[in-house]
């Protein structure tokens, strides 16, 4: 197949569901502390650009968003400077109304290394009636509200530096006013939790959970833009150009309404309110240590898990599910649009919030361990959607495979809520993974095989951060589920 027919064709999703391998798979070896260690922080140093970290040089050679948040939470570890420099660069592109933007472009990145580039996003002026900044080009989406979290978590690991430098002083007004663009402009449900407008907000781009809310959308023309993804990955694991072509026309239709909210995709996504709720209480400690009345964000974060549960938790699949606000009429019952019937990997993320239902964080962990899921089980680490669903693929892109971010999210979760064993487990599949496959960009859940970019940074990030959390530890009851007790400072450059 020519390049031209690679791009317009749609692969046809698999007639059965997937039948993954009966045996358990071998676990990777995990290589010693030191060199594993060693081997995180070269990645680091090398996508490093003197202000931010790429997640790639070659596949993604701008500053991403919530990538740059799991990646100060790493850098920490190595550099609490290098780290608090890092979140400081990303808000320093927040737009007036709050947003934080998902890309922040290098200008000296041709502009056909990456697509879509600052040309099609046109931040500057379409962005200009919601106070997009005009001496840097960003996108005009967002991704998951992890840089509260990621903001303690580097003051914990010097707050000697952190206070010197005037850090959390500094990034609290920012981090702030990214909650407030989050929770007063994104709650297109009017039942309390955060929409988002596009899959690439939600930073699962290819979920099936999206297929049913993004079959409304008309794609753009397969011959109106050019996707450079397929320079550097392998077609069989990314989206595909009819995908493509939807996230192309979503994107370009918000732009053209000058980055307004309301069209045609509209969806309350778990992982994104459960990250926004633990960033909550993050802002909660960070009120604390500048002195400032902490009480409201508790509560609002209290109230925000009480609004997940309500509206997205499925008792009987015994996980949280999407909900599309554009959808049909559910009839559970709950006004707004209709759950989504797919087991999906953000379904899980809510465990890491503290003030779950008992009941509920028991049925995430049976989920997790479950058939759909196999962890301890069949699965290597766990996979990004349900094994058991008709559009299971090891391979492509957030449609199967295993990613990082959202295994660390998952060790946070069961560790707090007292799942020591099972915790420490995926602990170290994700380092002995990690090792084994040069620090991928997700891989086969099952064989672990590396997948996408190698050399990724929030790979290698969240690799150090599990090295610096010994096995056995229980998570202190902060809210935040941070290791206050090993948050050690790195040094200091």
């Amino acid at each position: 197949m020519d390049r031209t027919a690679q791009l317009t064709a749609r692969l046809p999703e698999r007639e059965t569901a997937y039948d993954p391998p009966a045996a358990p798979p071998a676990p990777a070896p995990v290589p010693s502390a030191s060199s594993l260690h060693l081997r995180a922080a070269r990645v680091l140093a090398a996508n490093w650009t003197g202000a931010s970290t790429v997640p790639s040089r070659s596949l993604y050679p701008h500053q991403w968003s919530w990538d740059s948040a799991f990646i100060a939470i790493g850098l920490r570890h190595v550099s609490p400077l290098r780290a608090q420099t890092e979140l400081e660069t990303l808000l320093a592109a927040q737009w007036g109304d709050g947003r934080v933007p998902h890309i922040v472009f290098n200008p000296s990145v041709p502009l056909d290394a990456y697509f879509p580039s600052p040309d099609f996003w046109r931040s500057s002026t379409a962005g200009r009636a919601a106070g997009a900044p005009r001496t840097v080009q960003t996108s005009g989406i967002v991704q998951p509200p992890v840089h509260a979290l990621a903001a303690w978590l580097v003051h914990r690991a010097d707050p000697g530096l952190s206070r010197a430098r005037g850090f959390l002083a500094r990034v609290y007004p920012r981090l702030a006013a990214w909650h407030r663009y989050l929770l007063h402009r994104r709650d297109l449900g009017g039942g309390g939790l955060v929409s988002v407008v596009h899959p690439w907000e939600q930073g699962m781009d290819n979920s099936p959970c999206w297929d049913a809310p993004l079959a409304r959308v008309a794609p753009a023309p397969a011959r109106s833009f050019r996707r450079a993804d397929l320079d550097h990955g392998a077609a069989e694991d990314r989206p595909t150009d009819l995908d493509y072509g939807r996230y192309v026309r979503l994107a370009a239709d918000y732009r053209d309404s000058g980055y307004a909210e309301g069209g045609a995709f509209a969806v309350e996504d778990p992982a994104f309110n459960a990250l926004l709720i633990a960033s909550e209480h993050a802002l909660a400690r960070i009120a604390g240590e500048l002195g400032a009345p902490a009480t409201a964000r508790r509560t609002r974060a209290q109230r925000l898990t009480a609004a997940l549960v309500e509206r997205l938790w499925d008792a009987e699949r015994g996980m949280f599910l999407c909900r599309d606000l554009r959808g049909d009429a559910a009839g559970d019952g709950r006004e707004g649009g209709a759950l989504v019937p797919e087991r999906g990997v953000s379904g899980l993320v809510p465990l890491l919030l503290p003030d779950l239902p008992r009941e509920v964080v028991s049925a995430l962990v049976r989920t997790l361990r479950g058939p759909h899921f196999g962890l301890g089980g069949r699965t290597r680490l766990v996979p990004s959607y349900d094994l058991l669903g008709q559009a299971f693929d090891p391979h492509r892109y957030w449609r199967g495979p295993a990613w990082f971010n959202t295994g660390w999210l998952l060790e946070r979760g069961l560790r707090l809520h007292g799942e020591t064993a099972a915790a420490d487990a995926l602990r170290e599949a994700v380092l002995g993974v990690a090792g084994a496959t040069g620090f991928a960009e997700y891989v086969d859940p099952f064989t672990g095989e590396a997948c996408g970019a190698t050399g990724f940074g929030w790979t290698a990030a969240l690799a150090l951060d599990l090295l610096h959390q010994p096995p056995g530890t229980s998570v202190s009851s902060t809210g935040t589920g941070t290791f206050d007790s090993s948050d050690k400072g790195g040094e200091r450059r």
